[in-house]
């Protein structure tokens, strides 16, 4: 695959700040949706669902642990190039939009945690655990891809439950007693048990946002 650095067309630097017709999107559609992310998330994985879902007139707020609004995370590219295992470049730089300290999961319809590298160094951290918690509490819909599902191995919110994710974080399931759901040849696949929709890596980008979009509620396509 070729690299994705230079295929957005746009500045590298991704805009905190909302533009006009993101904010007219967002009287499409009230739900409101809470991204985990942190340095060296997955560059698409963080990029796309986050695009998609303003598309459908959600509010995203982006937040980091010890970043504020106007910040950024910095991304990798994880790529499937033959090796035994997944390539890593620096990718974009992302927006923080919200403050992490100021995140009420009251306020939030849904939860996306992006996979990367930022899943190991988040689940370190209590309040991100704490979030993570409640929205099961409250039987929120919880999106997560790829190493996403690390968090959700550590906030014990797995236990009974079948999980997808990417094959070396099956371990990190299984300890925390769920059933990892494995990823189909072309890594394509998202599984959906109860409030939880996840995948084993980008590729499932379609198939995981249409079913975390059910989740919400939201109609799309054919479904209008």
């Amino acid at each position: 695959m070729k690299d994705r650095r230079h295929q957005s067309g746009c500045s590298a630097r991704m805009r905190p700040v909302l533009t006009t017709l993101e904010r007219k999107i967002l009287t499409m559609n009230p739900k409101r949706i809470l991204m985990l992310v942190g340095d060296y998330v997955e560059d698409y994985e963080a990029m796309v669902p986050y695009q998609i879902l303003l598309m459908v007139g959600c509010r995203v707020d982006t937040v980091c642990p010890g970043k504020t609004a106007g910040e950024t995370v910095a991304t990798a590219i994880h790529d499937f190039e033959g090796d035994q295992t997944y390539s890593e470049k620096r990718g974009h730089n992302f927006g923080i939009n919200f403050d992490f300290e100021e995140v009420d999961v009251n306020e939030y319809d849904g939860l996306v945690i992006p996979g990367g590298r930022s899943p190991e160094y988040l689940r370190l951290n209590e309040r991100v655990l704490e979030i993570v918690g409640q929205f099961f509490e409250r039987n929120l819909p919880v999106a997560a891809v790829c190493h996403g599902p690390q968090i959700l191995a550590t906030a014990n919110v797995l236990a009974g439950r079948e999980c997808c994710a990417y094959p070396a974080v099956g371990p990190d399931v299984s300890s925390a007693s769920g059933t990892l759901v494995g990823p189909n040849e072309t890594f394509d696949n998202a599984h959906v048990e109860g409030n939880l929709v996840t995948a084993p890596a980008w590729p499932a980008h379609p198939a995981w946002m249409r079913e975390f979009l059910k989740l919400l509620g939201i109609s799309f396509g054919s479904e209008n």
